[in-house]
């Protein structure tokens, strides 16, 4: 693995226990957000960017404490890095895909070719054709219900399909927090892709209609408040023509 590199990452502070990290030089495209989240007990990572650069370096967690990282959905942009870390659990819908994290379900293969792929080289000689996602086997299956407990707060596991069959968002329902992966965020949503099913997604929007959010953190764009998402929901299905 090359070794670590401070400037490829960027970092905002949330608040004392969120952490956003980004990939700047990455395409646009595929330039995710990786949300570090500091728990009593445990900490949560959701989602690790493209892998490009080592992530867990750039991730401070205590000398001894748990960190759960969570991958959202089996595309390129959220599990490049997931290999890195020792406790790792995803949607099981695509659970058998993540020790091979074949090019069919990652889309990898689409990096190979983008041009403007990178704005600035991780390493003298590096090239999008040599992109490679690392195998890295699920240590926890998520499903529909399921809590992720950090101590003091849990998250319940919602699937959300629809950008991809196994998408899933993680909910805190005691204060309305809500990881959303690319279930939702406020940047222009990507349906089209081969595994995306427009039918799906509409009946996600339609539930996130009613899901109490009090703010969102998306894995593409600025974070939203509740009135933002529906806003953003509702503007899907009237151009999809699912209300």
């Amino acid at each position: 693995m090359p070794g670590s590199d401070p400037d490829w990452f960027s970092k905002s502070i949330v608040d004392d226990k969120t952490t956003m990290l980004t990939e700047p030089f990455v395409h646009a495209y595929v330039r995710a957000n990786i949300w570090h989240l500091r728990g009593r007990d445990a900490d949560l990572l959701v989602d690790t960017g493209m892998g490009i650069r080592p992530l867990a370096p750039e991730i401070e967690t205590p000398q001894g404490k748990p960190l759960l990282v969570v991958a959202t959905h089996i595309h390129l942009d959220h599990v490049g890095s997931l290999h890195e870390f020792p406790w790792r659990a995803g949607p099981r819908m695509s659970a058998a895909q993540f020790e091979s994290m074949d090019e069919a379900a990652t889309y990898a293969y689409m990096f190979h070719d983008l041009e403007g792929a990178v704005s600035k080289l991780p390493a003298p000689g590096w090239r999008a054709a040599d992109y490679k996602i690392p195998s890295a086997p699920l240590t926890r299956i998520l499903d529909e219900g399921d809590v992720v407990d950090l101590g003091d707060r849990q998250f319940r596991v919602l699937h959300l399909p629809g950008h991809s069959p196994d998408s899933i968002a993680l909910f805190d329902e005691a204060d309305g927090l809500f990881f959303s992966g690319d279930a939702i965020y406020d940047d222009r949503l990507i349906d089209d892709l081969p595994d995306s099913d427009r039918t799906a997604y509409r009946h996600t929007m339609r539930r996130l209609l009613d899901l109490p959010i009090r703010i969102g953190h998306g894995g593409h764009g600025p974070s939203f408040d509740g009135r933002r998402m529906r806003d953003i929901a509702t503007a899907y299905l009237g151009q999809t023509g699912g209300i």
